[in-house]
This record gives C-alpha cells, sequence and structure tokens, in this order.
C-alpha cells in the first residue's frame, strides 16, 4: 500500500470509530499496568501519551465541532472535558509514584481507571452516540482526520512526560 492510499484511508475514518477504537487501546494498557507479568512502567508512559494525546486532540478538534449540531448536548461535552481534568490529575498522581510494584502505585492506578473508565463510558453513550446520530457521515469523516493529525502532533511532542502533565494539571 502507497503512503498516498494509506492516508487516504485514515481520512475516511468515521471519528466516533477512531475515538472508540482508542478507548479500547486505552482499556488494555490499564490491564498491562494491572498485572505484575508486564512492564507496568512502558505500559503507563504509552498510556500517559494516548491518554493526553487524545483528549487535547478531542477538545482541539472535536468537542468544538460537535457542540454546533442540535442533537449534541453541549453540556455533554463541556462536562467531558471536564472529565478529561480529572483524568489528567490522576494520571499526574500515578506518573509521581516511583515504585511500580508499591501499594501506592496500585491505589492510584485503580483511581485513574476509576475515573477515565467512567469518562469512557459517559462519553460512549451520550458525545458520541449523539454524534453517530445527528452528525453526517462525510463531517465524521472530516473530524476523524482533523482528530488523527492533532493526535498524532501531540504524540509526537512527548504530550505524556511528567513535565507536560503537571503542566496541563496546573494550568
Amino acid at each position: 500500500m502507497t503512503a498516498t492510499a494509506k492516508t487516504d484511508r485514515t481520512q475516511d475514518r468515521d471519528v466516533v470509530e477512531v475515538i472508540i477504537e482508542d478507548h479500547r487501546t486505552m482499556e488494555g494498557l490499564f490491564r498491562r499496568m494491572r498485572s505484575n507479568a508486564e512492564d507496568r512502567a512502558a505500559a503507563l508512559q504509552e498510556f500517559s501519551a494516548l491518554l493526553v494525546a487524545h483528549s487535547e486532540a478531542e477538545e482541539a478538534e472535536v468537542y468544538g465541532a460537535l457542540k454546533r449540531f442540535r442533537r449534541v448536548d453541549s453540556e455533554d461535552v463541556d462536562h467531558g472535558a471536564e472529565e478529561h481534568a480529572d483524568g489528567n490529575k490522576a494520571l499526574l498522581a500515578l506518573l509521581e509514584v516511583d515504585d511500580v510494584g508499591s501499594e501506592e502505585w496500585d491505589s492510584r492506578l485503580e483511581k485513574l481507571v476509576e475515573a477515565v473508565s467512567h469518562h469512557l463510558d459517559e462519553e460512549e453513550r451520550t458525545i458520541l452516540n449523539e454524534a453517530r446520530e445527528s452528525v453526517p457521515e462525510s463531517r465524521r469523516a472530516e473530524l476523524g482526520a482533523a482528530f488523527q493529525e492533532e493526535r498524532a502532533r501531540q504524540l509526537a511532542s512527548d504530550c505524556g512526560s511528567v513535565k507536560n502533565v503537571r503542566a496541563l494539571v496546573h494550568g
């Protein structure tokens, strides 16, 4: 497959599908971070980068656009952004734990899982279902391309670093 063909196919991806795919990846990373048989620190680095890139891309490219559609509830979208902030706080708390085998790690991981899982579930039931029903397929594809482009830009900027997450949390 040529680079152009791959790019064209990426641009045709429905934003709802792309976001949900990221959600499933995050859930897999939660399993890895909980497992003593996995490299928990590496899974956390991967998760941190994905969570921040995903959230920043949603807020920059998707949430504002969805608010323009009558059947997408603006309050749900605003609440989603608030939950991103809560997830970042829980992420920072975990990133600041030195020992991935400690009880503190396990406790903070569970708080992160709870915050992010709640958001994923709520976002899928409200915002994404509303988007799937009321946003035209062509617009969802445009938003999918914009989301993926911003997410890639964020990932290339080392967005999941402790320093960046701390800056997001503390403004």
